[in-house]
């Protein structure tokens, strides 16, 4: 009898320290614009849609105990790079996620590359971080500026929009989406005729858009985002662009954007989106559930990308056993089919690009709008072999490993 008693007790004991031995304790950082011109776009948002990602993960895997921590980049590389390094060396972050503002984005996943850690970004556009730029233990997920460029532009263009000028932000978001749709314009047969740049959050567009207006371009291209984007639609409207002749094509336009303009304003704007709250039934429960923190909000597709990279890399974190090697953790992202309620089924490419579906919509007029939040109708799907930019075009180097 004691000796049963014996085995049985060292039979707990050792299962119980076999438990112990499996919990994984992971620390996410949001690193986001949480005070400027992206902070309704991203910001308290994202980090909300980062711990409904791990409500969700929680329910299946309660061995794999979640931490999330925040912080504001206020749109400087340098602020943002010294965060990253201090979350990973001193904090013991494993994975930054969200980073909007493309610039300070290539400074994390500089940061990111020297020390093996691992980069979700939602929250920026640029192509090049999955082209030159790109890191094997970087993740792209939900837009850039390639996909934008052959979503709007190229419909755009087939809709006899065939002469351009451009409204650039002039930072590395600005530039790549202008690079981009540049060349998305005359390789459908139309022509840039100008462009200038203008300062990041910046609150006067008075001149920029008169040399817009000179232009006679019948498209001005506004590559821009967040509150710029914003502030340059309300002020072409007090110019009289659109009723002149011109068109605005909002190069990458938020439901917050919208939200913030109103439909009177938006109407008619054509934009490229991977995800969109009223889409279907799965994408209208999970808004519900990020409302109760923002209420008020309409949830953007970064906010939602926020969730599905986060949620997928704590899914290959729970297949490895193991977050220490940051490498291996997205070798695992890669090799695992992505597949959760906002964005569906995909895959994440060698070069680190997430491939799904995009959609072309056009914002309602008022008279079309069922009521709050409902703000686009559904122009067309672009499939997920179409919506990204083909891996042999963006130059990363991973692709010839």
């Amino acid at each position: 009898m004691k000796r049963t008693m014996a085995l049985a007790a060292l039979a707990a004991a050792l299962a119980c320290g076999s438990a112990q031995a499996q919990q994984i304790n992971v620390k996410i950082g949001v690193l986001t614009d949480m005070s400027s011109l992206y902070a309704d776009l991203a910001g308290p948002g994202s980090v909300e849609a980062a711990k409904l990602a791990v409500e969700d993960f929680a329910k299946t895997n309660p061995n794999v105990k979640v931490e999330i921590i925040s912080a504001d980049h206020q749109n400087k590389p340098d602020v943002a790079t010294n965060i990253a390094n201090e979350w990973y060396d001193r904090d013991g972050v494993d994975m930054i996620v969200d980073v909007p503002n493309s610039g300070v984005a290539l400074a994390v996943n500089e940061v990111a590359r020297a020390k093996g850690k691992v980069f979700i970004d939602s929250g920026a556009a640029s192509s090049d971080l999955t082209g030159p730029k790109c890191n094997a233990t970087t993740v792209h997920w939900t837009y850039d500026t390639w996909m934008l460029a052959n979503g709007t532009g190229k419909a755009i263009v087939k809709t006899g929009g065939d002469t351009w000028f451009f409204l650039t932000a002039d930072y590395a978001f600005g530039h790549a989406l202008e690079r981009d749709t540049a060349a998305v314009v005359k390789a459908n047969g139309g022509k840039v005729l100008g462009a200038v740049r203008h300062p990041l959050n910046t609150s006067d567009f008075s001149s920029f858009l008169l040399q817009a207006q000179a232009s006679k371009a019948k498209v001005i291209g506004l590559a821009n985002a967040g509150g710029d984007t914003i502030n340059s639609i309300k002020q072409a409207a007090e110019f009289g662009i659109v009723s002149g002749g011109q068109s605005l094509a909002g190069l990458l336009v938020f439901a917050s954007d919208v939200n913030a303009l109103g439909l009177q304003t938006a109407q008619g704007l054509v934009l490229t989106n991977t995800f969109y709250w009223d889409a279907n039934d799965q994408t209208r429960a999970w808004t519900k559930r990020w409302q109760k923190a923002r209420p008020g909000k309409v949830p953007t597709m970064v906010q939602a990308g926020v969730y599905a990279g986060t949620l997928h890399y704590l899914k290959a974190v729970a297949a490895l056993k193991s977050k220490d090697n940051g490498k291996a953790v997205v070798d695992e992202m890669k090799k695992l089919p992505t597949d959760d309620a906002l964005f569906g089924k995909g895959t994440v490419r060698v070069d680190g690009r997430v491939i799904h579906p995009a959609y072309l919509y056009e914002v309602k007029k008022p008279s079309e709008s069922k009521g709050p939040g409902d703000f686009y109708k559904l122009r067309a799907t672009i499939p997920a072999d179409e919506a990204f930019r083909p891996l042999k075009d963006g130059g990363c180097p991973l692709a010839n490993g």
